[in-house]
């Protein structure tokens, strides 16, 4: 069995976020069935953003809503997240979002083909803070060589965190993949494009430092 970086939980999921997966999921779910054509997906060429593990999906919906001329997809498993990022999707009727339920690491390695994404988003991914736990988190020298053969050449990873340790395991799994070269040697300052989430603005005000870390796909 292979470790996973995540525990499935229910959680509690309203009546709307309920709704939102019976009548939206049609509108701007995808369907795992085999390798994806995202073109065909979109209905258009050009460029495909990813995030992994997209929360309750405040920064996947500022970003298609700032780059309408490019598409987005948001992958995680919680049912309450993806019903409250459906609802916002129709709301601001975007058409340039569909979103995935299932284990990222598994759509990588078995929907996405190679070198099909312009950038790939990872914000505040779980810390697994507890030693024991470290070999739980997602960012790890396998899963980082995935990203890249899903990356185009020149294109984009993203990660940031506000828990130090994880900031520093990240640059050094980054620093060691040769595919992979930093921006700024070392972490970055946040891009503006980065939008600001409730859950960071909630740790900035508790004093929690915030680590980005920018890379190219070489």
């Amino acid at each position: 069995m292979p470790i996973r970086s995540f525990v499935r939980r229910s959680g509690r999921v309203t009546y709307s976020q309920r709704r939102a997966m019976e009548k939206l999921w049609p509108n701007y779910g995808i369907e795992l069935n085999g390798e994806l054509d995202l073109s065909t997906l979109f209905g258009r060429s050009t460029e495909k953003h990813l995030e992994i593990g997209f929360g309750n999906g405040d920064a996947l919906i500022a970003m298609a809503e700032s780059h309408p001329e490019h598409d987005y997809i948001g992958v995680d498993v919680y049912t309450p997240g993806i019903g409250h990022l459906l609802i916002k999707i129709e709301a601001a009727q975007l058409t340039n979002v569909k979103v995935i339920q299932a284990d990222a690491v598994e759509v990588l390695r078995n929907n996405l083909p190679s070198s099909c994404l312009d950038a790939i988003y990872l914000f505040f991914p779980d810390p697994w803070p507890k030693k024991r736990h470290h070999k739980r988190r997602l960012i790890q020298s396998n899963f980082v060589n995935l990203l890249a053969k899903r990356i185009k050449p020149g294109g984009k990873l993203h990660l940031a965190t506000d828990w130090e340790n994880y900031a520093q395991h990240m640059l050094a799994v980054l620093e060691a993949e040769p595919e992979f070269i930093n921006y700024t040697n070392g972490f970055s300052q946040r891009p503006s494009e980065r939008p600001l989430t409730k859950f960071e603005q909630r740790g900035l005000r508790l004093g929690h430092g915030i680590w980005d870390l920018l890379y190219k796909r070489c």
